[in-house]
């Protein structure tokens, strides 16, 4: 039995061990005091590319990532492509993550022939990666607990026969991780919906779903309104709950840019990470040679985990409080023709104290008013977010509160102002652009019918913390994933692993193997589809895909390497493969789509508002940008105007002897992808079985550095979940707050503890206890 299938009463009377290398040996903590970026980078980089054996073709990364004319688009981070041409627009997590899908490594079907699933689930999640990549289809076979080969007909035929059979079209679902291409995405919504079913899961339902459902509530759009432009030009920079250096590292350029145009940056964040330090960002040749590097910000705020709505209306409080001095610190003019519930709004700010906003926030009142001069004082702001954000119980009116301070001063609708999430996985916005959505609208049913002839179903699905419970109970029986990894990234695997083996059908599209692949149904296939950074031969030539950034640029992507095995297919053939041995009747042309993916785009651009002339346009250099109306200022709201919310000021404080835990990401990490146990920018070295707290959180519990530890989480319905044995280092964070690693802690977060506003799971709410372990192990520290 694998250690995530244990349940707390079974965990092993040994110090826990993680997911990664779990190579042995001493672990230490120190804090990281140099650059994010720069040297420490480019070291890591070359350790990469020598360990993955590519070092010829991993220097072709550095070059060809994305870039126009012939490039591809980096697989990593959503973050836009750079508008001027930059020779190295790269980052360290984009050169691991390219270079990690090239390895010379495979698992061929002699490998699997080698190993039962049984054993395979033993195997470290590092271990399993680090097989190599996936040659050809594999089915899974009861009988010798094995996966064997299959052909691609056969692998067709059989989820075919599966889908066929089901009777109720919401039998199957259809997840998406961000990876997937919007010519595959398109296909992808096309299969399920011509089906019957609108049971589209995706990555989104778990980091982002918050910043979608809040915006679109108060200005109309679902995205962002700013672009690269937007960043260059601003005079005020907000980021909030995110690790740029590791989650968006090409980001760092941005901040030192702005940093020496004189811009503000703020990072509010309970940690303070490398990116919100300084930087030497690698393009830059002449500051790489010279050890010279920039800051990357001018004020960090560090609010408990949660209380980032009690900050921004602490601000709101300021601006409001501001007036009688200086009457331009709100902007009445904007607020009276371009929005609406101001009133309301005030009074519930002139009406919350600031002893209760430090409370909440466990910002000092002066360190808030010290913001608020920031915000106050700035011609134009941007305020992005991420996942830190994103994760909570309350995620969606934080994220109304960050626009409420936006309108205050008229910060969107004009240059170098406006919300910017900041999304993590490549085409993540592409994909719900392109139809992932287990909510549609009507008005995109609508015209998706017209353009491609079918009826789509008006019902709503299945979304992630939904397709779960519809697994375990016998609801959902065909599950099929198109890239990611599901079973690790998904909370809960006590309650995770089971329901997705109480399927009859689970069809993994992917590069490598990984976790979902041992957790898996009573039927089960493997299919091994490109990279990114592998050529398509389609049966019109050479095939680019497209994916829009987290700025809604859209842009072509060419592979730049061979594939790796012979049996290797594309996303969109595959989809379409298993669509057309599903659907009875159809007269979708998929045998074409999956060879031509410009009449793909021909389809598109009939089937979705804002991809007319899509083949053209997207050839244009750089590509093209989707409209944004509420960045003219025109707000699709019931009212046609920005709305303010009005909601109360949640608890963030937690219980006496409770924490709250977040869980994030190691800097040598990808999404559940561990590349070391060494986390560089927080300074720790082989070990990820640990819990970061605060000094006097600590010695309250009778702990030291490095002491064992087991902690407890407590869900809205009363259970609890442990895991014991991980390591506590002091850290500096607020009081109250805990954060350590996913998916290691993701045993902590119930299936049931998601946001009502979001129904996203609560990654980064985990109510826990920590005391000493009752485990009796020494230390072995550096």
């Amino acid at each position: 039995m694998s250690d995530e299938d244990r349940r707390p009463e079974e965990t092993p009377t040994t110090p826990a061990v993680g997911f990664g290398p779990n190579a042995g040996g001493a672990f230490s903590q120190e804090d990281y005091h140099h650059p994010a970026a720069g040297w420490g980078a480019a070291i890591s980089v070359g350790k990469v590319l020598v360990k993955q054996r590519e070092v010829l073709d991993g220097a072709r990364v550095v070059f060809d990532m994305n870039h126009e004319n012939g490039g591809y688009d980096c697989p990593g981070c959503a973050w836009p492509d750079d508008r001027h041409g930059l020779t190295m627009d790269i980052c360290e997590n984009g050169i691991k993550h390219a270079t990690w899908e090239m390895t010379k490594k495979k698992a061929t079907p002699e490998f699997f022939a080698a190993h039962t699933v049984s054993e395979l689930a033993t195997w470290t999640d590092f271990a399993l990666e680090d097989a190599g990549r996936l040659t050809e289809p594999m089915r899974y076979d009861a009988a010798s607990d094995k996966y064997v080969a299959v052909t691609w007909d056969e692998a067709f035929a059989l989820v075919g026969k599966h889908v066929r059979g089901l009777g109720d079209p919401n039998r199957a679902a259809f997840y998406t991780s961000g990876r997937l291409s919007n010519e595959a995405t398109f296909l992808l919504q096309l299969w399920a919906r011509e089906l019957g079913t609108n049971n589209l899961p995706d990555c989104s339902n778990m980091c982002h779903e918050a910043s979608g459902r809040a915006m679109q509530a108060a200005i109309g759009t679902g995205k962002g309104t700013c672009d690269l432009v937007d960043w260059q030009k601003t005079d005020c920079l907000i980021v909030m709950g995110v690790n740029a250096a590791s989650n968006a590292p090409r980001m760092l350029t941005s901040l030192a840019e702005a940093y020496r145009r004189g811009a503000s940056i703020v990072h509010i964040n309970p940690l303070v990470e490398a990116a919100a330090r300084r930087t030497i960002v690698p393009h830059d040749i002449l500051r790489m040679a010279t050890f010279q590097s920039t800051k990357t910000s001018t004020l960090n705020i560090q609010p408990r985990i949660a209380g980032d709505l009690a900050l921004m209306r602490g601000i709101a409080k300021h601006l409001f409080e501001a007036v009688a001095a200086d009457p331009k610190a709100i902007d009445h003019c904007f607020i009276e023709n371009h929005t609406s519930g101001f009133e309301a709004y005030r009074s519930r700010v002139e009406a919350t104290s600031w002893a209760e906003l430090e409370r909440q926030s466990g910002v000092p009142t002066a360190r808030i008013r010290e913001l608020g001069e920031v915000y106050r004082k700035a011609r134009a702001a941007i305020i992005g977010w991420c996942l830190g954000v994103t994760q909570q119980e309350h995620a969606g009116d934080t994220i109304r509160e960050i626009v409420n301070v936006l309108l205050l001063r008229g910060n969107i609708g004009r240059e170098g102002a406006g919300p910017c999430p900041i999304r993590g996985h490549s085409n993540v916005q592409g994909n719900r652009t392109c139809g992932i959505d287990h909510r549609p609208g009507e008005a995109w049913l609508a015209r998706l019918d017209q353009a491609c002839g079918i009826t789509s179903p008006r019902a709503h699905g299945l979304d992630t913390v939904r397709v779960i419970p519809a697994m375990a109970r016998g609801d959902v029986k065909v599950f099929v994933a198109l890239g990611g990894n599901f079973a690790l990234a998904a909370p809960d695997p006590a309650y995770t692993f089971p329901a997705l083996r109480n399927c009859d059908l689970t069809v993994q599209v992917s590069t490598k193997l990984n976790r979902s692949h041992v957790v898996h149904g009573r039927d089960a296939l493997i299919l091994p589809c490109l990279g990114r950074t592998e050529k398509d031969h389609g049966a019109t030539g050479l095939q680019g895909i497209t994916v829009e950034d987290s700025m809604s640029m859209v842009h072509l992507s060419f592979g730049m390497k061979e594939p790796r095995s012979p049996h290797l297919r594309p996303e969109p053939a595959i989809i379409a493969g298993m669509a057309a041995a599903s659907l009875t009747g159809t007269k979708t042309p998929w045998s074409v789509y999956a060879g031509d993916y410009d009449r793909i785009r021909d389809t598109m651009a009939e089937a979705i508002e804002g991809f007319e002339d899509f083949n053209r346009r997207v050839r244009q250099p750089l590509g093209f940008r989707l409209k944004q109306p509420a960045r003219e200022l025109v707000f699709l709201t019931k009212t046609g105007r920005a709305e303010f919310s009005d909601v109360p000021l949640p608890d963030a404080v937690p219980a006496p002897g409770r924490l709250i835990l977040g869980t994030m990401r190691s800097h040598d990490q990808w999404n559940t992808t561990i590349y070391s146990d060494d986390d560089r920018y927080r300074g720790v070295k082989n070990l990820r079985t640990l819990v970061f707290m605060n000094a006097d959180d600590m010695r309250e519990r009778g702990l030291a550095k490095y002491d064992l530890i087991d902690v407890t989480s407590f869900a809205k319905d009363g259970s609890t979940r442990a895991v014991r044995g991980y390591r506590a280092l002091p850290y500096d964070l607020p009081r109250g707050s805990a954060m350590g690693y996913m998916p290691e802690l993701n045993v902590l977060c119930p299936i049931g503890d998601y946001s009502p506003q979001s129904d996203q799971p609560l990654m980064k709410h985990v109510v826990v206890e920590v005391v000493p372990s009752r485990l009796a192990a020494p230390r072995s520290e550096v």
